[in-house]
């Protein structure tokens, strides 16, 4: 199990501290200053689970100026992985880097995700991937382009910039170009399952999901034994991001001091979700099980829990 960044001093393992540090979110007033005064990069990652193409053709026909589109399946999933690890399987740290080289995106490149609204689908997730490689300079634009054309943005239907037109290299030395792969802390389903008393388990699925009363997605229905349902949507309010204090107060409910977060979903996406929540109420950047229920269940020998 990879432990979590360092506290502050004086503060208890996986709790929230005063020095934070900036929020992990960015506001549409604030990311256009930033455009303007200097070089940053733009990542729309938009995607819908119904429809995997969706996110491609919304960027074809508007887009934050100068931005890269990254898709959940081809870029920020590596699916020749096995089953055990989940519908949306971390990527091959030197293909991401591959897909980052594409992107001119370096260690050093300020770079701002964004997606249809929520952060859902699947800003968070490109978002925690570049924590994952070492990035620090990295935020989410909170209210993703719904806020950004809230607050008469400018939008373009022209090919990303920088797009090559052909393929890069499938792998890359992420070393070699700086990269730190495993940034972020991970853990895999023997650490969930042999997880201790100071441990607590979110999944950040719906509750009738977790429930196990409906399962659209995987082929079995319920939740990881022990884990508590905080469905991700909780994180927000009118579209965007609770202020960090009321984020704080909700997520101290279920995480009181002593305590440290793993965090858990359908396939480690909206779960990633769950992790800017946190980091933006001050606590370091929890662990993530990034197999999730798609990779728990596809293990028979697993436990499965229902209900509440």
């Amino acid at each position: 199990m990879t432990p979590p960044d360092p506290p502050s001093r004086g503060a208890a393992p996986g709790q929230p501290h005063a020095a934070a540090g900036p929020s992990p979110l960015i506001d549409a007033a604030a990311l256009r200053e930033r455009l303007s005064a200097g070089e940053i990069r733009l990542i729309d990652a938009r995607f819908e689970l119904a429809d995997t193409d969706a996110g491609r053709r919304a960027f074809a026909a508007g887009h934050l100026p100068g931005a890269v589109y990254a898709h959940l399946d081809h870029d920020l999933s590596d699916h020749a992985r096995p089953a055990t690890e989940g519908r949306h399987p971390l990527p091959h740290p030197d293909g991401f880097a591959a897909a980052l080289a594409r992107w001119r995106i370096a260690p050093s490149t300020p770079v701002v995700v964004y997606d249809a609204g929520s952060g859902a689908l699947a800003a968070a997730r490109a978002w925690w991937l570049l924590r994952w490689m070492g990035h620090r300079d990295v935020r989410v634009l909170d209210g993703g382009l719904a806020a950004w054309q809230a607050a008469q943005g400018p939008l373009e239907a022209s090919p990303p910039r920088g797009a090559p037109s052909t393929p890069g290299p499938r792998r890359r030395d992420a070393l070699a170009d700086g990269w730190r792969p495993g940034s972020a802390p991970t853990v895999d389903a023997d650490a969930v399952a042999g997880r201790g008393p100071g441990d607590v388990l979110v999944d950040a699925r719906a509750s009738e999901r977790f429930r196990g009363e409906v399962e659209p997605i995987d082929p079995v229905a319920g939740h990881i034994p022990g884990a508590r349902s905080r469905p991700f949507t909780l994180n927000l309010e009118d579209g965007r991001f609770k202020p960090a204090a009321a984020l704080r107060a909700e997520w101290r409910a279920l995480l009181p001091n002593g305590t440290r977060p793993l965090l858990a979903c359908g396939s480690g996406v909206t779960a990633c979700h769950h992790a800017l929540a946190l980091v933006h109420a001050g606590w370091p950047l929890p662990a993530l099980y990034p197999a999730s229920w798609s990779g728990w269940c596809a293990d028979p020998a697993r436990p499965v829990a229902v209900g509440d």
